[in-house]
Parts: structure tokens; sequence; C-alpha cells
């Protein structure tokens, strides 16, 4: 996604990036009114995407108007005679690519949430132009030279703290990306992030042409164990794609996870996991693995030209951990740990079987299964009992009341009153209950569909600042759960409904943001997932639960003695989860904290599992041939660790609520916000968050939590 350059120059982003020796060609060009693109948004709440008005032709005709826009602001800084200081060159930077912006947000939704063969030929022909765009303006020598210039003489300058922070940023932003170079390095370095522009959409096409099939069930018996309402989406699933008396599992996490989870039929589960795990690694035209090969050959030559040893220590130099041995230290402290429980998790589901008289060996497809029965033994919890309890929509509401009761944000749904992309998109108006200000809007994309990728993320279309005139926040979640049958409400399982108080804490995040200059708005890497792990805290409060986890068939809140069960199995499972989510990070940054790039990934994926000790019952949360967060942008790469980092913060954090006898402490919370959600990056996070805390953030708190020993 392209962003106002201000905040791009202060981001740790790189280019808009991928592969491939020549250059995709433009068709024959067509007239197209682009207009709506292009032009301000129109509407209530300052502006909202026009989404009734735009059609993905449209972008082909906007993309240039936005550059030639973009382009004018920025030579207009570049060519000024007056003397370069903060006020002459950064800030007029902070406003530059307005027009780009609104385009580029709007394109972002289209590549993620609506990825029709029309979009991806769209961005397969313009990644790289966009890629060679970004990178004309960053490595263009005047615009450095003033930006230099200016950082050269800050100390002359009387600049306030987050002034002086922006331009020694935004100075850094320039080196790391090549504008010390020579003229022929910076032009290897426009050509490889454009090769690697490329090379992620070939990537993420792949990908998702293999979640995009399915498996076929003709006889209901093989469905035994599956929730009702599951196996009703199952058939809707079906009939959507012309199989009318069948039902459709499509090779996505959210319908793969309850297969594995309840299906009695061991060979369905097992058909189900291959196709999953399979994704990307099937010697089709869908392989993604000489692709992956391309990725590390091209960002080694990348981190090399720009002076550092490798693309980890790239990505890593404006991040909380600093260095790869500093991620690296923190994931195998929690590693043997988590390896152990892994073992006593599979005694205790090989016992069971067997008690069972079955004389099975536990496998990958099993572990799920088999785990739900251990939790109903040990705990008596089913996860078939919690979920009538856990309706979409509830759990939603939900959110939005801890929101209001922490952060005084009231969400007032407005669906169907502004433009949506798709047809069960909802939206909400989201306002400050002290003082009656409108805060922003809330897009809520819930459902899996054609041409949306996997997963679970957050995006915002306009981000809060106040430098050039306040603005308002335009924040979207986006999720991929299974739409229950027709007339029937959604239910969602335990996971599913962290998943969404997840990522809504990523949209508060957004929303109560209160910077001056967009380009202190981004947080390192290692910081974003923590705003949004520690919202997860509040979804099994009692609270909650009384108000909002109520039967969709009784309206009956959670009875006391299910949410006991609940609490008392917190730590079950937690080998599996931290093995299965740790194995995948250690592995993304074995693979680029090297200086020779990897080229049998297959062989590297499997021999590096080997020396970690990788139990045989699990497999990597995401492996390689499918890692969308390592391959389809730099943005994760050398990055998964970050789940870790963010989670050790979270879980001292949450100590600090219970530790004042009352998690909706609003004084706590007033104060995590002021110091840590509201400051984007206005200071160095590692000192906000002691200044939170008043210490750094003890790892204790997350082992405690996970249940692992702590000595």
């Amino acid at each position: 996604m392209i962003v106002r350059l201000g905040a791009l120059l202060a981001s740790t982003a790189l280019a808009l990036p991928a592969y491939g020796a020549a250059m995709p060609q433009a068709p024959a060009a067509t007239a197209v009114d682009a207009t709506p693109l292009t032009a301000k948004w129109p509407g209530p709440y300052q502006g909202v995407p026009p989404w009734d008005k735009v059609t993905p032709a449209m972008f082909p005709a906007a993309f240039p108007v936005a550059m030639a826009e973009m382009r004018r602001e920025i030579h207009a800084i570049r060519d000024d005679k007056r003397p370069a200081t903060f006020q002459t060159v950064i800030e007029p930077m902070q406003l530059a690519g307005d027009m780009m912006n609104r385009v580029g947000s709007m394109w972002g939704v289209y590549t993620s949430n609506l990825a029709t063969k029309e979009v991806q030929a769209i961005d397969r022909l313009w990644s790289p132009k966009l890629s060679a765009f970004n990178d004309e303006l960053f490595l263009d020598p005047k615009l450095f030279a003033r930006v230099k210039a200016a950082y050269d003489s800050r100390a002359t300058q009387n600049l306030n703290p987050q002034q002086l922070r922006l331009l020694e940023r935004t100075y850094r932003s320039f080196v790391r990306r090549g504008s010390l170079l020579t003229d022929a390095q910076r032009t290897q370095v426009t050509g490889l992030n454009q090769q690697l522009s490329v090379a992620y959409n070939d990537f993420s096409t792949k990908v998702l042409a293999d979640e995009e099939t399915w498996i076929v069930v003709d006889d209901a018996k093989q469905l035994a164990g599956l929730p009702d309402s599951f196996v009703a989406s199952l058939k809707a699933a079906a009939d959507e794609r012309g199989l009318p008396g069948k039902w459709a599992i499509v090779n996505t996490r959210s319908s793969v996870a309850p297969v594995l989870t309840y299906a009695t039929d061991r060979a369905l589960r097992e058909k189900v996991w291959r196709a999953f795990v399979m994704r990307g690694d099937n010697g089709n035209a869908n392989d993604t693995k000489a692709t992956i090969a391309t990725i590390l050959k091209l960002r080694q030559e990348r981190a090399k030209l720009l002076g550092f040893r490798n693309h980890a220590y790239l990505r890593m130099d404006d991040t909380m951990a600093e260095t790869p041995a500093n991620a690296e230290a923190l994931m195998m402290r929690v590693w043997p740990a988590a390896v152990a429980r892994v073992r006593e998790e599979v005694a205790d589901m090989q016992a069971l079987a067997k008690g069972e008289g079955t004389n099975l060996t536990i496998e990958p497809w099993d572990y799920r299964f088999y785990a739900e029965k251990v939790r109903k033994a040990k705990y008596d919890l089913d996860e078939s009992e919690v979920k009538p309890y856990l309706q979409l929509d509830n759990i939603v509401q939900a959110a939005f009341y801890a929101a209001g009761r922490l952060y005084d944000l009231k969400f007032t749904e407005n669906t169907g009153q502004i433009p949506v992309f798709e047809k069960n998109v909802r939206t909400f108006v989201v306002t400050d209950v002290k003082t009656g200000r409108n805060v922003g809007v809330f897009y809520l994309d819930n459902f899996a569909r054609s041409g949306k990728r996997s997963g679970a993320w957050a995006t915002r279309y306009r981000g809060q600042q106040k430098f050039g005139g306040a603005t308002n926040v335009l924040a979207s979640n986006n999720n991929n759960f299974v739409k229950g049958a027709d007339g029937q409400p959604t239910l969602i399982s335990l996971d599913d409904a962290t998943t969404l108080f997840h990522e809504f804490g990523h949209a508060i995040h957004s929303l109560v943001q209160d910077v001056t200059y967009p380009g202190l708005a981004g947080t390192p890497r290692d910081f974003v997932e923590y705003p949004s792990q520690v919202n997860e805290n509040w979804l099994l409060t009692r609270d909650v639960l009384d108000r909002f986890a109520k039967h969709y068939q009784t309206g009956k809140p959670m009875p006391q003695a299910l949410v006991d069960k609940i609490e008392k199995s917190s730590t079950f499972n937690q080998g599996f989860d931290t093995v299965e989510y740790l194995s995948s990070a250690i592995v993304d940054m074995e693979l680029h904290d090297r200086e020779t790039p990897v080229t049998d990934v297959a062989a590297f994926e499997r021999e590096t599992l080997g020396t970690l000790g990788m139990p045989k019952e699990i497999v990597m949360r995401h492996r390689l041939p499918q890692f969308n967060h390592l391959f389809s942008s730099d943005a994760h790469s050398a990055g998964y660790y970050s789940y870790l980092w963010s989670e050790t913060m979270d879980a001292d954090t949450w100590a600090a609520f219970v530790a004042t006898g009352n998690v909706w402490d609003k004084a706590t919370a007033d104060r995590f916000r002021k110091t840590l959600l509201a400051t984007g990056n206005e200071t160095d996070r590692k000192e906000a968050y002691r200044a939170f805390r008043g210490r750094d953030p003890d790892v204790t708190a997350l082992f405690k939590r996970r249940g692992f020993p702590t000595n």
C-alpha cells in the first residue's frame, strides 16, 4: 500500500517491492474517468472512500495522476531556494502525497479483500511501477541534499523533542533506503526493489490460488462430529460453487480448523490437513518455492548494497529488539519449555487414544481432535459447549463495550449510510464519549470469500494527525469467519473471538492516537502487535461474558460453571500453540539472518526444524511455501518474532491491571492510553514502556500465562 511520503520516510517500511527479468508491459490505454479515485473523498466524517463509484479499471488511470501530483509536491520541496530547515523541508513533506495516499488506501483494500483476476492482473503490472516511483522520490540526490542540510543544522533550529525526533528519523530512513550510495548503486537498489515487488505479487497470487481450492464431501457421514451450524456453512459453500447436495471445505484456516478439531472421520482430517499444509508446495503452477528463493537472493543483494550484513539486520535496524541475536535470545528462552509441554500434551493424548482401544499414533491431523478430548477429560470442557454462547454480533458489541469502558469510545452503527466495498461490510461512527467529538469511522469486514486473502488483519484508510489540520481516523478490521447459513446466526470459536478482540486492539490503537506529525505515527514492527494483544485480555472477563456471551437460542449468559472451566483450562494446549507459532518465527529469523541466501527452501525448512527438535506431531503455523507474512511484502520478514516480543510486554501489562484488583481500573487504562497508545512513535517505545511500568517488561508474566515453569 502507498502511504503519504512523510509517514513512509519515518517508518521502517522498504519500497513497494519484486521479481522477474522483463518488466510487465502496459496494455493499450483506454479512456477511463479516474476522478472518483483522485478527487477528495466526499461525504460526512471529513470524507469517506467512495466505494460505490470505484471500479478496478479506474486504478491504472488514477495511478499516473496521483504520481504526477505527488512528484510536483516533492519537487517543490526539493527545488525550494530557502535554507533547508525542519520548516522548509520536513514539514511540507509531511503533507505531500495526499492524493496518492487516498488512491493507495483503496487499492490496498482491492488487493487484500477483493483480489479478482482483474485486480491481480493490474497489481502485477503496477507493483513494479509503484516501487520505482517510491525509489524515485526516496533516492533523489537533490531531495536528500535538502534533508541532510536540515539534519546537519538541527542543533541550531530550536526544535521541540518531536520535531527533532522526526528530523532524525527522516534522515535515517533516507540513508537506510540508499541515499548515501553512488548513482550506480542507487540504480541497482531501485532495480532490486522492482524485482521484489513482482515476486511478492507472484507469491501472493499463487498462495491465494491454492486457498481458493476446496475438498468436496459427498457423504454426510464423513461430517460426523462437526457442529450443525458449521455443516450448514459447508453446504452453503458447496451451493455457492454449484455443487448441490454436497459439502465444500474451502482450503482456508477458518474452514480447516473446525474439521481438524471435531471431525471423527480420521481419513477426512488427514485429507484436509494435507491440502492445507501443502499450499504453495505441490510442484505445480502454484508452487512458491522458486519464488521464495528469488526473493531471498534479491533481499540479500539489497541488504549488502545498503551496508547491512543481511536482510535481518536491515529489517531490525529500527526495532525494539535492535538485533537478530536479541530476538533469537527471547525465542530460545521460551522454546525448550514449549517443547517440553508438547511432550506432555502428546503423552496425554496418546494415553487417551489407547484407553479408547485404538492403536493409532498421534499425527498432526490428530492433535487438535485429541486435544479436545483431553480438554473434555481433564476439565470437563468441550469447545462445542462454548461456541453457542459466542454469537459474532454479540462479540462485536463486547469489543465495543470494553473500548468504551476503558478508552471512552462509543460505536454507533451507520451501515448503509456510507459506501462500503462489499455488501457484508458494516460501518460504525466512533465518538469520544467525554467530548462528543467524532473520532472517525470503523469498517468491519468479517467473512471469508473468494478473492480475500486468508487470516485476519487491520488497516486504516486515513490516520490521525494534527499538523496541517486535524484529521479523524478511518480504521478497518478484516476477518475470515465462516458465515452462518441463511437465517442462522454466525457462531464463532473461542479462538475466533480472541482474534476479533486482537484485531480490534489494532483499531483502538489507531482511534486513540494523538500525534502531531504523521511521520511519528507508525511504531516499530515489534511494538505493533502489543496493543492488540493486550486487548485480548478483556474477552473472558466476567463482566463481558455476563453481558455478551449469551446462548444464541436461550439468550441466557454463559453459566459461571462454564466460565470456571475455561479459566481452569487457560494454560491447556499452550505447548501446541507456542511451538506452532514459535517454530515459524525461529525459521523466519534463521532464514534471513545469513549472508548466503537459501536456494533449497524445502531442505532448509526440514533441516532447521530438525535441528530445533520440532515435535513431529506439529507443523509450523505458517510453512515457508505459504508464509504470506514473509513473502507477500517486506512487512513481517525477519520480524515474525515480534508477536512474542509484544506478548512479553502484553503479559506484563495485564499483570499491572490485575495488580490493581480491578482489571477495568480507569487510572491504569488512562495511563496506558496516554503513555503508550496515544503517543504513536513520538518517543522511544522502550522508554515509553518504562514510563508506564516503571521498568522493562518481565518475561516471567509470559511464562505464568502459558503455564510454563518460571525458574
